[in-house]
């Protein structure tokens, strides 16, 4: 039975995934070796509650409750010492996750589930460093972690069918819809998504289209509610780009490389909302969607 579970990294996945179980009764251990990052954290999770809360969505005791179950902690080995559960949600990198899989494998409790939030890196890959294969697997939320309802549950190659179980059942106890798929490069939901993205991409760098006629159609014509443009800017482009270099080297398919011009947007530090400016520029206290101006046509390959 999951009934403490200790999430590393303090970032907008890990904050919003520690709301998430706090919102639902769990006890939570927030780590994080950036002591400010913990407490931008902490201040994020309360301004989501309270707009939660101004939506009817949350009461004002699930609020407080909420709150009081999150602890923070600099330190992983403190953090681990009684969790049912980890669920890791560092950045996307693999040598990194690699080695917090390996800390995890000798700090957590012998029989606690270690989850990890990736979005395309092989669970297989990660269990094969713990002294626990059967326990690792993928749980990966989408964003913003406390409205989206899907959790993508990944098995690795070792996962225990016991485990997969437990997982699904806690997905559904925070009231989301889990959809379990195996250990391929970019599971499912990247899979798909990146290779729309990137052909988004290659339609603006050709000058096929603009950047809010290439969003507008895709809203309009087939009912997403976001374009795959300003869909890309809200992951982080330098995210998009780690997850197609994840899919052509696991498939070995040049289908799957990253338009050049997403490899340049990414060399020149314009990652999207986190940056302030992608193929939309952010500006601060404004809703109001601004295409770039870098994108004319005659400038794009210059």
């Amino acid at each position: 039975m999951i009934n403490k579970v200790a999430v590393i990294g303090a970032g907008t996945m890990g904050n919003g995934i520690a709301h998430c179980f706090a919102q639902h009764g769990y006890a939570v251990q927030l780590i994080d070796v950036n002591a400010a990052q913990l407490e931008k954290a902490l201040f994020t999770i309360s301004n989501n509650l309270d707009k939660q809360l101004a939506k009817g969505i949350i009461s004002e005791e699930t609020k407080q409750k909420a709150i009081s179950l999150i602890r923070v902690n600099s330190s992983v080995e403190a953090g681990l010492a009684d969790a049912d559960l980890v669920v890791e949600a560092a950045t996307e990198n693999e040598e990194l996750k690699k080695k917090i899989f390996r800390q995890l494998s000798e700090l957590a409790p012998s029989g606690c589930i270690l989850a990890t939030n990736t979005s395309s890196i092989s669970i297989t890959a990660l269990a094969t460093v713990t002294n626990r294969p059967e326990l690792v697997i993928g749980m990966h939320f989408m964003n913003p972690v406390p409205v989206m309802k899907l959790v993508e549950v990944i098995n690795g190659y070792a996962t225990s069918a016991v485990v997969t179980q437990t997982i699904t059942k806690l997905s559904e106890d925070l009231e989301k819809v889990p959809c379990v798929v195996n250990d391929y490069p970019g599971f499912i939901a990247n899979r798909l998504l990146m290779p729309m993205i990137n052909e988004a991409i290659y339609s603006l760098y050709e000058g096929v289209a603009g950047v809010k006629e290439i969003d507008t159609i895709m809203k309009l014509g087939m009912a997403h509610p976001m374009g795959p443009l300003q869909l890309a800017d809200f992951i982080g482009l330098d995210v998009c780009l780690s997850i197609l270099n994840v899919l052509e080297t696991g498939f070995g398919n040049p289908k799957y490389s990253a338009c050049p011009l997403l490899r340049n947007m990414v060399n020149a530090g314009k990652l999207g909302v986190k940056s302030g400016e992608g193929f939309y520029v952010y500006r601060t206290g404004s809703k109001e969607l601004v295409p770039s101006n870098r994108f004319q046509k005659e400038s794009l390959h210059s």
